[in-house]
């Protein structure tokens, strides 16, 4: 394939022009996703700190690990939404862009007049995404939400730790990037439907709602069974043997998923008798009886190194991994092959390095990525270019705090 031909495949967005008013996470990483895939992303943020995590620590000069890691390939726009300027200015782009993303609690886009309805009037055409922790529905729409209170009012918290100890909250922000990940399949949706009826819609997508439709076969144990399902720590509530194993010098992860697996992991730990013990011949008989097969297994493997049972496994074709860190998951060879880190200069910093996104299109990953941008440095530009403003009315503005400098 032509550099050219990858480079159109890579861009399946290009044209789409967004106007993301979210913060944090859930916001920011689907406006991130979105300029992956080709879309211009303009950041509205405000003119004196702009997006919170441009504050949260550790910094790479003074530019925020968290900022770092959301806003790639954005523009950055400071504007002050507390001032009628600030949000005419905000309107103006709004009538120029196909989606505007925000994530604010509900009713504070039409206190500020850059509601659905508002922005409509001007864009019919205009797809609108909003993504709140619960929804204005909801009895808890008022609460400030944050990915440690949607895990925790979805059920995932609840499983997620060894039997007999304290709930904990799953290492990654699941809350906030489920709530993300659901609005683009909704933004995207609505993009389609627009080619048909040249009409946007608003696009409403929970947090909460997400994570309780991401509980897959939890939530079915719970309807077929009337029992929530306990914690069984790395273990499967359903499939045994799954999960993390000792080893004489740390833990291997085996996944017996089907039968052919479990007789391949038998006969991997020496115990091919096991296959036709009547307390593990079968899925339901494994489960029952999970108290007697683990021991048997955790006695055999942990008279080995963790090298020794990942050559062998494999050897024996039974599913497994090593548990690494971020940093060696990061280093693997796996990452490089795909090439899913790549190397960004910014203007001051230097090279940064990203993590890319995961879509190809025939073959190709995403366009290229620019560095996350200061704050507010895209404002000139992008009032210049897009809303025919002059120097001179850009100074005035910026003398009166109306918007940031840069650009």
């Amino acid at each position: 394939m032509s550099e050219t031909t990858a480079n159109r495949a890579a861009r399946p967005l290009a044209g789409i022009r967004v106007l993301d008013f979210s913060r944090i996470l859930s916001g920011p990483y689907a406006s991130m996703v979105l300029a992956d895939l080709g879309a211009e992303v303009t950041k509205i943020e405000s003119v004196e700190k702009g997006d919170e995590t441009r504050g949260f620590p550790p910094f790479v000069g003074d530019m925020s690990h968290y900022y770092i890691a959301l806003n790639r390939s954005k523009k950055s726009v400071s504007l002050n939404l507390k001032s009628p300027e600030g949000v005419e200015i905000a309107r103006r782009l709004a009538a120029q862009s196909d989606i505007v993303l925000e994530n604010f609690r509900p009713g504070v886009m039409d206190r500020l007049g850059l509601g659905y309805d508002r922005l409509r009037a001007d864009n019919p055409a205009l797809v609108y995404c909003s993504i709140t922790g619960f929804g204005r529905n909801s009895p808890h729409g008022d609460k400030p939400a944050f990915d440690i209170v949607a895990q925790a009012l979805s059920g995932v918290m609840s499983v997620n730790c060894e039997p007999g100890q304290a709930p904990t909250k799953l290492g990654l922000p699941l809350g906030d990037l489920a709530g993300s990940i659901f609005s683009l399949f909704g933004v995207l949706a609505a993009l389609h439907e627009r080619h048909v009826t040249g009409q946007g819609q608003h696009v409403e997508v929970a947090m909460l709602d997400s994570l309780i439709a991401l509980q897959g076969y939890l939530s079915q144990i719970y309807f077929v069974t009337g029992e929530s399902p306990k914690p069984v720590g790395s273990q499967h509530p359903s499939i045994v043997p799954y999960g993390s194993f000792p080893t004489a010098d740390g833990h291997v992860i085996v996944a017996c998923l089907t039968e052919r697996f479990w007789h391949n992991f038998a006969c991997c730990l020496d115990h091919e008798e096991l296959i036709a013990d009547p307390r593990f011949a079968r899925y339901e008989a494994r489960l029952a009886n999970r108290d007697q097969l683990e021991p048997i297994i955790h006695a055999r493997m942990i008279r080995d190194s963790t090298a020794y049972w990942l050559d062998r496994l494999t050897a024996f074709d039974v599913p497994n991994a090593p548990i690494l860190s971020i940093g060696e998951a990061l280093e693997q060879d796996h990452v490089a092959a795909h090439g899913l880190i790549e190397e960004v200069t910014h203007p001051e910093i230097g090279t940064l390095r990203l993590v890319r996104g995961p879509i190809l299109f025939d073959g190709a990953g995403p366009a290229p990525a620019t560095a996350p941008a200061r704050l507010g440095a895209d404002t000139g530009d992008v009032l210049r270019e897009a809303l025919g403003y002059s120097e001179a009315e850009l100074r005035d503005l910026q003398a009166r705090a109306i918007v940031g400098g840069g650009g």
